[in-house]
């Protein structure tokens, strides 16, 4: 690979190891790994050297088995990272160690001939909508947890990590995986979450149908059909049999619970943001009357007018327009509010 030092120094602790010192991917970023018995979690840092002692931003990636590099022919290989390349990521440099975990199963750099249409990693070029059985197993919520938490325990011994504070920021799902990291690990200082569903992720199925109806895009008994499938499909996501016969279910199952209200039990500080055009976020709406009832003023809540999930400003037909996004503008005013 074009670019990459490797320097590596393993350390074994039973059936787990570390590499220590990293390996420079693409002058981009510093590859590490845990290796367990039954998987091997990669990460990065985003840096190119790793002298100065600094806390550490945990981002939280959305959902999908997206690479953290692409290696795309002729345009060279590009970083995405999780998502960060769409803002100006070196703010957060500046005062923190950014760190990204490569999602499970999946490759941390993908050439073009594995990746379909949506930059996604498929094992076989010939089925580009079929991703891998074992990343397929391994999407639930608690496994992106325990891959964070082994992160965090190898970042917190390392010198050049400060641990008076911890920000764990996520997109999407990421929401979901960082709101579980905040609850479980008590070193978390922050948490940001960036289009965040407080309902978990079915519901917006079904607020998407009704709202379909409501506005005569599809008949009322279409979706009323749609509706039914879907409680159909959380009904086997909650079946154990059905469990068994179709592993896919787990990720329904498990990121489909509720998520305020691991919130509320939260004692740091809050910032919620999302765009006004995104039916996945429409609840953050009621989520400031839950905190002023229980008396809570540890949340933040940004609303950005006319914009979707994305943060992408929506044409007349309510499509994303890639080319008005403010991804940069959303992160950097998160970043000025954690100081």
């Amino acid at each position: 690979m074009k670019g990459l030092i490797l320097v590596i120094t393993i350390l074994c602790y039973s059936t787990i190891s570390f590499g220590q010192s990293g390996e420079l991917v693409e002058n981009k970023a510093i590859k590490f790994s845990i290796e367990q018995a039954s998987d091997t979690i990669d990460f990065v840092v985003v840096d190119t050297l790793l002298k100065e002692r600094k806390p550490i931003f945990l981002w939280c990636q959305g959902s999908l088995p997206i690479p953290l590099f692409f290696e795309l022919g002729n345009y060279g290989t590009i970083f995405f990272g999780g998502g960060v390349s769409n803002f100006n990521y070196s703010e957060i440099v500046e005062q923190y160690h950014l760190v990204v975990i490569s999602m499970p199963k999946t490759p941390l750099l993908v050439t073009k001939k594995n990746l379909n249409k949506g930059s996604q990693y498929i094992p076989n070029p010939n089925e580009p909508n079929k991703f891998s059985r074992e990343y397929i197993k391994a999407d639930y919520l608690e496994n992106y947890v325990n891959r964070a938490e082994a992160v965090l325990g190898f970042l917190k011994k390392q010198s050049w990590v400060s641990n008076e504070k911890l920000v764990v920021a996520g997109h999407s799902q990421g929401t979901k995986v960082a709101t579980k990291i905040a609850s479980r690990n008590k070193d978390v200082t922050v948490l940001g979450l960036l289009g965040a569903n407080p309902f978990g992720r079915i519901d917006q199925m079904i607020r998407q149908a009704r709202l379909d109806a409501q506005l005569g895009k599809i008949t009322w008994e279409e979706a009323d059909s749609t509706m039914n499938r879907f409680y159909k499909l959380y009904e086997d996501a909650n079946n154990q049999d059905s469990l068994k016969q179709n592993p896919s279910l787990k990720a329904w199952k498990t990121f489909s619970e509720t998520y305020y209200d691991d919130w509320l039990e939260l004692d740091i500080p809050i910032y919620l943001a999302y765009g006004t055009e995104d039916r996945v976020t429409d609840l953050c709406d009621l989520i400031p009357l839950f905190f002023i009832e229980k008396k809570k003023t540890n949340l933040t809540l940004k609303r950005y007018i006319g914009l979707e999930h994305n943060f992408s400003e929506v044409d007349e037909n309510g499509r994303a327009n890639q080319e008005k996004n403010h991804w940069e503008k959303v992160m950097t005013e998160f970043v000025n509010w954690l100081e």
